[in-house]
């Protein structure tokens, strides 16, 4: 253990997204000492890039919003999948958590009375995004970041993450490296929290930027919790189609929160065909496959994607309400957004599924093990609406850091011991590939896995795809497992590479097994070959995944019942 450099804090935050800093912020404030590790720099977070805003039942645009709504909106939303203690947690929580970060220093735009302004998003019955123009995850990770470096708390930059190290059952460490140098370093801990996003990275169109390939999930699995519902990836339903530099990058649902309407090549407005009553407002998933059904049947735009258009609102109001949309076409696509429409077309964009946590506490099902925001799942069901990943972060950031922190503080007698074996064998998992003679270049394994995703478990999905898609990744995994890179451990983003294709055909085996396992269509999940629901057998369960032996495994566990009071709520008045 000597040869390594060596940190110990009560807490590991893995992540500096807006679920890691507020998490840290709070298991600072519980007096645990707290070393936060980010993969990018801080600030650089994946969770800048939420534009619309955060959604909490503050009721300042319409006054009768209010928890309950939120709650009834959220379990709709997931198709009834929802863990619905942490939807009742978040409904409650969200509003507060959203003022504390006014009371931080967080400049929401303003309604004429000097209250927070709140818009219009898919699925939420009433006006319920708290919003900064279109560039609400800045604004919060500006804010959280100024607490959090005020907390008290150690940062620990470019440095990842390989394995999580225990003493027996519990968690007792967590072993990476420097991005930098590749020198290895040691954190011992007595409690993680997962905060590392989702798996976009493991398909080719994705708006999620390069941190994203599924640390957490993979770290969690090897660790030995349960991840659960993996087969619900959101497909975001507008991201820019033109030009190839930026496919994929995300056009923000408030762009159809302040009135944009979708168009196909013969000018019809087509989501009236698919939902008549909620039109562009309608779920995610809904308008996803409504634009990927259109361009499939021979309707789509020059690009092949569907018209986006808000031009009709007048280039004051767009430019004023939606700031960043507005530069981001004119400087990638050379459109002017307030003359003529964007070409859009549905992107990975969010994960449902994750670690399987204890509503209360963020806790996984291994002690110590705590995770948070997109990492851990529950919360959304099979469907997310938008807004609610920010609130969210907020609600069960801090709840991990709480739970984390007493965790913590229960075991402080405790003297944890870090298992040199497993230390080593960690250290010499990751130098393999500088070793190996001969062997496969990570870049081109990572292509193959992304056509793999796209081609087999993309929008839509069959039992045969998804058989072909698993045996590709059984024959992408046994490659990998001989990758050789050359070089230096110095700034070698192919060594980097390595660990990331670890993690992501961790996540993709695990996605690809659960949608095999669902014979049935909810939220994200579009089976062709069973359109409907099956409420008798599949609205009741999540998918679980587990490591057994070192080899995946797949089952199902029931949902956790709902109280009656909560009950009514979701199936009758909400109001």
């Amino acid at each position: 253990m000597e040869k390594y450099e060596t940190h110990t804090h009560d807490v590991i935050v893995i992540g500096a997204g807006g679920a890691g800093l507020r998490a840290a912020i709070e298991a600072s404030a519980q007096g645990a000492s707290v070393g936060l590790v980010c993969k990018s720099l801080l600030g650089k977070a994946h969770t800048v890039m939420a534009e619309g805003g955060v959604a909490a039942a503050l009721a300042n645009v319409d006054p009768q919003d209010n928890w309950k709504v939120h709650f009834h909106d959220t379990m709709h939303g997931g198709k009834m999948l929802n863990n619905w203690r942490m939807a009742q947690l978040h409904a409650q929580e969200a509003p507060d958590r959203v003022r504390e970060l006014e009371h931080w220093g967080a400049l929401f735009d303003r309604t004429k009375d000097g209250k927070i302004m709140q818009r219009a998003f898919g699925g939420h019955t009433w006006k319920r995004l708290a919003h900064v123009g279109d560039r609400t995850g800045l604004e919060m990770i500006r804010t959280l970041q100024d607490k959090g470096i005020h907390s008290g708390m150690d940062v620990y930059m470019e440095c990842t993450i390989t394995h999580l190290l225990k003493d027996g059952e519990r968690i007792s460490g967590a072993f990476g490296y420097w991005r930098e140098s590749g020198r290895f370093v040691l954190f011992k801990t007595k409690a993680v929290i997962l905060a590392t996003g989702g798996v976009g990275k493991s398909y080719k169109v994705t708006s999620n930027s390069w941190e994203y390939t599924g640390d957490g999930q993979a770290l969690a699995y090897d660790a030995g919790a349960d991840l659960i519902d993996m087969e619900f990836i959101q497909f975001h339903p507008t991201g820019m189609v033109w030009p190839p530099s930026v496919k994929g990058i995300l056009v923000t649902e408030a762009v159809r929160g302040e009135g944009g309407t979708l168009t196909n090549r013969n000018g019809e407005r087509f989501m009236e065909k698919y939902d008549p009553q909620r039109m562009e407002l309608s779920t995610r998933d809904v308008v996803a496959r409504s634009i990927y059904t259109e361009v499939m049947e021979g309707r789509g735009s020059p690009h092949g994607g569907a018209f986006l258009d808000i031009s009709h609102r007048g280039a004051e109001y767009v430019k004023k309400k939606l700031p960043s949309m507005y530069h981001q076409f004119m400087e990638f696509a050379q459109i002017d957004i307030t003359k003529e429409p964007m070409e859009v077309f549905p992107t990975t964009h969010y994960m449902m599924g994750g670690v399987r946590v204890d509503a209360d506490t963020a806790g996984s099902t291994v002690p110590g093990l705590f995770a948070a925001g997109e990492a851990a799942a529950g919360l959304h069901g099979a469907n997310r609406l938008g807004g609610n990943s920010l609130s969210d972060l907020l609600v069960f950031g801090m709840r991990a850091g709480l739970g984390a922190a007493q965790y913590a503080n229960e075991l402080r007698d405790n003297t944890l011991k870090i298992d040199d074996v497993h230390l080593e064998k960690a250290a010499q998992e990751m130098l393999q590939p500088f070793e190996n003679a001969e062997g496969e270049n990570p870049y081109t394994v990572h292509q193959a896995l992304q056509e793999v995703m796209g081609s087999y478990v993309g929008v839509f999905r069959t039992k045969e795809k998804l058989q072909d898609g698993i045996e590709e990744i059984q024959v992408l995994k046994d490659r990998a497992s001989q990758l050789r890179i050359e070089g230096s451990r110095m700034y070698n983003p192919g060594w980097h590479l390595c660990k990331d294709l670890k993690s992501m055909l961790i996540v993709s085996e695990a996605i690809a097994k659960c949608a095999l396992q669902r014979e049935e269509s909810r939220g994200a999940h579009s089976r062709v070959d069973f359109p409907k629901y099956n409420d008798e057998k599949w609205g009741k369960v999540n998918s679980v995944i587990s490591k057994d032996n070192g080899t995946m495994k797949i089952s199902t566990s029931p949902l956790p019942q709902m109280p009656e009071e909560l009950r009514q709520i979701v199936e009758g008045g909400h109001k």
